[in-house]
């Protein structure tokens, strides 16, 4: 596949880098995460009760390790709100439970129902935190990033 991208055989394109990355995100990832969502388990994902109690356990998880920090730079974004809606929207995360699920399962570190449930709160988190995070700056008094958001008025 290099090779396609970069003829000269030394890598050295000056668009290599871009073409690279193009090819990847165009190419490849689309179909990791279309045949990763073809194998989503369902049925593993409400077979016990104890695999859907992982899947609010996830979620948890990934607000504190990738919404907690927010907290750090809340001075940053003039006041808690809104720094609590950028530790929802830092939190929302597909991409990184579906691949830590699809190695985990490949790699048999974790069941097919761990790995269902990861992905279901990966699917939450893009679901539910944006809407979080929204509603919070819609409380904030004159908030101009959200009325950019809206659509117009039609006619």
């Amino acid at each position: 596949m290099l090779k396609l991208v970069d003829r000269d055989g030394a890598m050295t394109h000056p668009q290599f880098h871009g073409k690279l990355e193009a090819a990847g995100f165009g190419i490849f990832v689309p179909f990791f995460f279309v045949t990763s969502g073809v194998r989503f388990d369902l049925h593993a994902l409400f077979a016990s009760g104890s695999t859907l109690t992982r899947v609010p356990i996830f979620l948890v998880a990934l607000l504190a390790a990738r919404g907690l920090p927010a907290l750090l730079y809340r001075d940053l974004v003039q006041g808690p709100k809104k720094s609590a809606a950028a530790g929802l929207l830092q939190a929302t995360s597909l991409g990184f439970f579906v691949v830590a699920g699809q190695i985990g399962m490949e790699l048999d570190l974790i069941s097919r129902a761990t790995g269902a449930a990861l992905i279901a709160a990966g699917l939450l988190s893009v679901l539910l935190f944006p809407l979080g995070a929204l509603g919070l700056l819609r409380r904030e008094d004159g908030s101009d990033h959200v009325r950019a958001l809206e659509p117009e008025p039609l006619g």
